[in-house]
């Protein structure tokens, strides 16, 4: 008796969904698919009483929410990643046009939540420009460090530079100093990989680190925190303490799915904390097993993009995976205290339209990056005809 391996598509269909399922990276294509998955069981875990909290009626109120989130942010990997490098490059010069134009008007129309107005109320959702900023800006900027690059007359480097202080004077300005930060790493990732002189990044680490700590010393809610962070006997620590229980009650296995205890006094524990209330309910072997798949995403993500020959797909590539990592990083270190508190979502997991959907763009976006197609593995590869949209 024979068996025989069926494929959803032949090696030879050459419709658009058939070369896009075998020109992308499938490891990667699965590894997203769990983080959107885990998201939404996480989800109805911490929505009843997350939902208790602040007083509404249905329980499932944010879990039904993330079910469309999560569908959203699937259906924006698949269809972005489907694109070509060029088509890449005019959907983040679209998207950071819109996003910025939304970010300058946020001061007079913006809705304002724990003393920033970071959000656009539209029809009961709240909509958060700067999360779709971020991709695009470290595509659009990594499209000119390679344009300057050429020696063809293009400022690419000022350019870059520009779109990035136009992004970071928005963001202060609402001020949201952790997407500062994000970006600033991510910006520099992608100037290290542009193969700029070391003496221009030690220049440039120079001055982030002189502006983050600036921040210090102009923004009230960051010195609280940075207090609360150096001195907790001294400061109010009920979020970051009760988490720290949460952690800790989960155990090696956790409670079970639905039995924490803990959560119901983490507040914001659907969104910056829900990596607590992972770890309560399933345990710490479950939560080692979270930080792998991030592990897992930008690591292989990074091997294919230091592959690729093009010199804008590998640096854009690598900025964005970057991106993901960093973020993810960030999250769980304020989860574990090792680090002052944040307020950045874990992608993916936590809870947020916003987040989600940006996060769908991101991945979708280095998917189409690290695609197969003629001469950017060094070779002209399997698939000839193998491309994307313009």
């Amino acid at each position: 008796m024979t068996f025989q391996t069926t494929h959803a598509f032949a090696r030879t269909d050459r419709s658009r969904l058939g070369v896009w399922w075998w020109t992308t990276d499938h490891w990667l294509l699965g590894a997203t698919a769990v983080l959107v998955t885990v998201g939404v069981l996480l989800s109805f875990a911490s929505s009843p009483a997350a939902a208790a909290r602040i007083g509404i009626d249905d329980q499932f109120h944010f879990a039904v929410r993330q079910c469309v989130f999560g569908l959203g942010a699937a259906m924006i990997v698949l269809s972005v990643s489907m694109l070509s490098p060029r088509g890449i490059r005019r959907s983040a010069f679209f998207i950071y046009i819109v996003a910025i134009g939304v970010m300058a008007a946020l001061p007079f129309i913006g809705h304002s939540a724990k003393g920033a107005a970071r959000w656009l109320l539209i029809g009961g959702f709240t909509f958060q420009p700067s999360e779709f900023m971020k991709p695009a800006l470290i595509v659009l900027v990594s499209w000119m460090f390679a344009e300057g690059q050429k020696g063809e007359g293009v400022p690419g480097v000022s350019i870059a530079f520009a779109l990035y202080f136009i992004a970071v004077a928005l963001l202060l300005v609402q001020p949201d100093v952790g997407q500062t930060v994000l970006i600033t790493i991510a910006f520099g990732a992608a100037f290290w990989m542009a193969g700029v002189p070391i003496s221009w990044i030690m220049g440039l680490g120079a001055v982030a680190v002189g502006g983050l700590m600036s921040t210090y010393f102009l923004f009230d809610h960051v010195h609280a925190r940075v207090q609360k962070f150096l001195s907790p006997d001294q400061a109010d620590t009920h979020q970051i303490t009760r988490a720290a229980e949460a952690i800790h009650a989960g155990g090696l296995f956790g409670r079970g799915p639905g039995e924490g205890v803990m959560k119901r006094h983490v507040p914001d524990l659907h969104t910056d904390f829900i990596y607590s209330v992972a770890a309560e309910e399933y345990g710490l072997v479950f939560s080692l097993a979270l930080i792998t798949l991030f592990a897992f995403v930008v690591v292989r993500g990074l091997y294919k993009a230091m592959k690729l020959t093009d010199t804008f797909e590998q640096v854009a590539a690598s900025g964005l995976f970057v991106l993901v990592g960093q973020q993810a990083f960030i999250n769980v270190a304020v989860n574990l205290n090792m680090i002052p508190t944040k307020g950045m979502t874990l992608p993916f997991i936590s809870y947020g339209g916003s987040s989600m959907l940006a996060m769908g763009l991101t991945l979708g976006m280095a998917l189409a990056l690290t695609r197969k197609r003629p001469g950017a593995y060094g070779g002209a590869g399997e698939f000839d005809q193998a491309g994307g949209l313009a």
